[in-house]
């Protein structure tokens, strides 16, 4: 096993070095997009004040974007407001 030992200075430096990289890394690849939520046809449903059928119209006329997932569909919050 080998030991190493750092000067205090040294150490604080190569510390600040290394946050000051991260901190422009950051800047340039920016912070990552918030995950959006998700909602299934009943919270849609409760959203927009409407019906199922009324729901199921605006998915099969491409009114509304959604995902299917084993026979479920799946709309993001985002897509909802919008409609709103």
């Amino acid at each position: 096993m080998q030991i190493i030992l750092v000067d205090g200075k040294a150490w604080e430096q190569h510390r600040s070095a290394f946050a000051d990289f991260i901190h422009r890394i950051e800047r340039l690849i920016g912070n990552p997009p918030e995950a959006d939520e998700w909602l299934d046809n009943d919270a849609v449903c409760r959203r927009l004040s409407i019906s199922p059928r009324t729901l199921q119209t605006l998915r099969d006329t491409g009114k509304i974007p959604f995902s299917m997932i084993r026979h479920k569909c799946y709309y993001k919050a985002g897509d909802i407001a919008e409609l709103l």
